[in-house]
Order: structure tokens, then sequence, then C-alpha cells
């Protein structure tokens, strides 16, 4: 009896302990945008209907039952619109037509009708800050300095003599040289990406108005959200002044630091933050649904959250990146758990994102560990915070490596100069290509994506890792998404609950919290060790990895034992008002 009135004290102070950013009671409920679960599509990759090689739009409508039956409530689909393809899709050359390859505007009305038709939402990505050096507005500013268009992008002089050096020293967000020379015009302009994407210039109020106008035209076509592409480097500074010399060389995910300087001129500049309030003003008019706005920002989370604005009047929600180098380690989790909570406090909701198209498969950090992988979806599943899965992590797709000479992706041709071998040892992909593969469907030829050669290569696992032979397995990491999925679709405290980390098991390598929510409360447990780990009693199971545990157990007297690598979904069967009171063993 003592020891378990000393337990019970333990519990009540360790999940006390570390609350120290919970907000109060959430008011996320009866937002539909913060409650969501989205699943990001690759439309070149997903699906491809006409047997091409080339993933398109009417693949996507015939796998929308798919995604329905996961569970997941929001798709969003990379860009498909008119483009020469240099960055395949996100280089536009007209944001209101639709590549040949990809389908018809037709085809976009029915991929809208479709999804909403099964109580879906539509997210499309749209390019604010930068068109291809295709697009007709570019052509004609390039042509001349005085033409109408001339100061639709980012143009200058150069420096030196007869000008020929760029306009200042700023490196735009690859840590390449943001400046190009055009010979057309005699000046140079600026591009925050690849230099084939030239930087639309916001400053310019016509430049302002008509792309509010693609963003109105899309939302007026029944979408639900757009995500924005590298939202932070819209706005630059209006004086084009150096960024300021730094002793770091090598960036980093955490910082904007690279080459010597510190890009604080050409990326998080405040600006930015003024225009999330604008186009902010500009999507709130669009209800029946109320809509949203998800953006992509390089730097920190610190860096990056005041998008959102303090009381979340920019940006809807922000991707925060820094989850995708995530360390196998709960004391990662925790951190982040309690940085996430400090800087998006109710009204703010975190995203919990690990992995997209610009970044390697994040089950690459795990070693391909299907095991390990079902534990990632537990914590993105039951954390506070809105998921974003990328296609064919739910299967466990890896990194497909293929020789330099067949990449597609251009930054890839920009770094031909490092070896292969270190290609693979570094944490972002010089070669993208890796995370874009084909979708893996089943085991017929060419994973089910295509009868034709698809554009990328099939990875050798495909046999292993597909949907249909997953699916068949329900200790799969496919069904455990679709469990976890459908959990939290089903339990309103682990879509909008309060998160308070617990300590109990820490120096077991052991992540636990609770979601709390009015009266409710959930408590998740996760085995990041080799070693078996006893759990409380008086519970019932409601999502286990644990092979011997089903979902409605009750446990009142027995030990649960949290097997290496597991994790559980528990709620509490005693007394109201004594939900701390779980017995924590083999401490």
């Amino acid at each position: 009896m003592k020891v378990r009135l000393v337990l019970l004290v333990l519990m009540a102070y360790c999940f006390t302990a570390e609350a120290q950013y919970s907000p109060g009671p959430s008011d996320s409920s009866s937002v539909w945008w913060k409650n969501t679960t989205i699943y990001q599509i690759y439309p070149r990759s997903f699906a491809d209907s006409n047997n091409d090689g080339i993933g398109d739009l009417r693949g996507i409508i015939n796998k929308l039952d798919y995604i329905n039956g996961l569970g997941f409530e929001t798709i969003w689909v990379s860009p498909f619109y008119d483009s020469p393809q240099a960055d395949f899709g996100y280089d536009i050359s007209n944001y209101c037509a639709i590549a040949p390859e990809y389908g018809t505007l037709a085809t976009v009305d029915s991929l809208i009708a479709e999804t909403h038709k099964r109580g879906m939402k539509i997210v499309f990505d749209l390019v604010l800050n930068h068109t291809s050096d295709q697009h007709p507005w570019f052509k004609e500013s390039a042509s001349s300095k005085t033409n109408p268009k001339a100061d639709w992008y980012v143009w200058r002089d150069g420096r030196g003599k007869n000008g020929k050096r760029p306009p200042n020293n700023w490196y735009n967000v690859i840590s390449q040289k943001g400046w190009t020379y055009s010979k057309a015009r005699g000046q140079w302009y600026y591009s925050a990406f690849l230099n084939f994407q030239p930087d639309l210039n916001y400053r310019n109020p016509d430049v302002k108005a008509a792309m509010f106008n693609v963003v109105k035209h899309w939302l007026g076509s029944g979408v639900d959200g757009i995500r924005l592409d590298i939202f932070n480097c819209i706005m630059e500074d209006s004086l084009l002044r150096d960024n300021p010399k730094v002793l770091t060389y090598v960036p980093s995910a955490q910082h904007l630091k690279t080459k010597f300087q510190n890009r604080t001129n050409n990326i998080n500049h405040p600006d930015n933050f003024a225009l999330a309030r604008e186009l902010r003003d500009t999507i709130d008019k669009f209800t029946n649904p109320t809509r949203f706005m998800v953006g992509e920002a390089v730097g920190s989370v610190n860096d990056n959250m005041p998008l959102v604005g303090k009381y979340g009047d920019g940006l809807n929600l922000v991707f925060l990146f820094d989850m995708i180098f995530y360390d196998f380690k709960p004391k990662f989790f925790r951190d982040k758990i309690n940085l996430y909570e400090q800087l998006c406090p109710e009204p703010l909701m975190p995203t919990i994102v690990f992995g997209n198209h610009d970044n390697r498969r994040s089950i690459n950090r795990i070693k391909n560990n299907l095991q390990k992988a079902r534990l990632l979806t537990m914590f993105q599943l039951t954390a506070r915070g809105v998921p974003v899965i990328y296609y064919g992590e739910e299967i466990g797709m890896r990194d497909v490596w293929m020789p330099k000479k067949d990449a597609k992706d251009p930054i890839s041709g920009m770094m031909k100069a490092v070896p292969q071998f270190m290609r693979k040892k570094l944490p972002v992909p010089l070669n993208r290509d890796v995370c874009r593969t084909p979708m893996q469907w089943d085991t017929t030829t060419n994973a089910g994506f295509s009868k034709s050669m698809p554009w990328l290569p099939i990875d050798s696992e495909a046999g292993i890792r597909n949907v249909q032979t997953q699916l068949a397995d329900s200790l799969s990491l496919l069904n455990t998404y679709r469990d976890l999925v459908h959990l939290r679709d089903s339990v309103t405290t682990l879509k909008c609950g309060n998160i308070i980390i617990n300590n109990v098991g820490k120096k077991r390598k052991v992540l636990s919290y609770l979601r709390q929510y009015k009266d409710s409360e959930y408590y998740v447990f996760m085995n990041f060790s080799k070693q078996k780990v006893e759990l409380p009693n008086e519970v019932r199971v409601l999502f286990s990895t644990i092979y011997t545990l089903n979902k409605g157990d009750n446990f009142t007297n027995d030990i649960i034992t949290l097997t290496p690598y597991g994790g559980i979904v528990l709620k509490y069967l005693g007394p109201k008002g004594q939900s701390d009171d779980l017995d924590y063993k083999g401490q």
C-alpha cells in the first residue's frame, strides 16, 4: 500500500514537472483546419492513369478512396500548373492553366468535386515568390527597362566596371549566388531559389494585386486552402543592402548563416510578416467553409513563427521543418513539445512534419526500420499539432538512389562535383529525385504505378513496401497509420487537447505525455529503447503497436509490458479526479 501511494505521488509530480508551457483549455475543436490530417501528393509520382509514365490528376482522383479509407481529411497537391518543368512544376508559366501531362481545367474541377464528395478538403500549392523565366510576364520584363512590366521583378544595375558584378553579396535559399545577369536588359535579376525562377517584386502594387487575384481565383474554384512555397523569401530589403558578414560557412537547418554571411536582408525580412497579414485578410473573406494558408519557410521555429502572428492573424500555419531532422531519442521529442508549446500556444497550432518532396525520406534516419517508423507515426498522430504526411510514408517508402547522370533534379546538376558517397551522408538530398519516386501500390510491374516505364525508378523493395501487401497485414506500418488516423479523428482530445509531458520513464528512454481536453484525458507511452518496460494498470487500451494487446482491452490489476520500440495510447479507468494516478512499474 505504501509503495502504491509513493507511486501515485510520483506520477502526479511527473505530469506537472514539465507542463510549464501548457495552455489553458483549447478552443480548437470548432476550427476544421486545426483538427485536420494532411496527406501530401506529388502528382508526377502518385498514380498514372494514362500509362505515359507520369502521374496525373486523374490518377489522384482514382486513388481518393484509398486516402479517404485511411482516414485522412485533407489532401495537399503539389503544383500541376502550366510549366516548362525545369523544376517540375515549381517554375510556373501560367497560374491559371494546367500542364497537359497532368490534365485539363476540367480535370481540376473534377478533382475538387470528387474530393469534396468524400467529405474531404483539398489544398493547392501556390508559388507566389517567383515565376518561371518562361512566364510571359518575365519575358516582357526582361525585354527592356521601360516596358509596362519592367518593375514586376527584382532588377538592379550591377556593381563595378560596366555593372558586371552582382548588385550585392546575397546568397539564396540553396546557398548559391542569388543574382543572374540578363544581356537583353543589361541588368541583374534576383532569384531566391534557382536562377530560372526570377523573384516577383511585391513592392510593386500591380504585382501584389495580380498574385492576390491568383489566390482568389483558386479559392473561388472551391479550393479549401493554399500551401505557400518559400513564403519567407518573398520580401527582400528594399535598399538591397549587403547581408552582414559572419564566421559561419556551412549552412544548417537551424539558422540562416551560410558562406560567411547572415541572410537577414533576403530571407525572413520583417516585411514578409506584414504581407502574411494582408494575405490573411484576403483569404478570410472566403467562408462556408473557412479557408486556411500554410507557409513553407526556411530557418528555425523562432524565425518562422512570426509569419503566423502573435495572435494568429497572419498565416494560419507554418511548416516546422526541424522535426524532419529528428533524433530517434525521447529527449528530442520532449524538447520539441516544450518548444512548440512555448511558441505555438492557443490560439496558434504547430505542424508536425517528418518529410516532403524536398527532403530525404524520414525513414532513412532510422535505417529504414519499419518498427521504429510505427513509433514515429504514433508521435505524429497523437501529439498536439497538425500532422502532415508525405505520400509513401505510410508504407515506409525509402530513398531510391540513382546514378548522378540519371538525375532529373536541376539541383543535382548544380552540385555534380559532390561524389555519390558524400551525398548519401548529407541530411538533405542534392538530388531530390531520391524522395520523389513513384508510389508503390502493389506487386505488379512498376509497383502498379504505371504500365509504362516510370519517369523515375521504382524501389527494389517495392515488393514488401507497397499498399496491397501492407493492407493485408494487420501489423503493418500502413495499418498503423490507418488505425491512428481514425483514432485521432474519433477522439477530440487527440486533435485539440492540451499536451503535458510526463517525466516517468525518462531514464528508461520512454517518451510519455498526457493529452487533456475538458474532462477527458488520454495517456501516450512510447518506448524508444531495446528493453521492455512495464506500464500502469487500471486502463483501457485504445491503440497499441504491441502484438499481444488489442484495442478495448481493460487492465485493472495486471501489468502491461511495453515492448522494445513499442507504443500505446491509454484511457484511464480510475475515479474522476485521479487521472494522474498511474502506477508506473520497473523504474
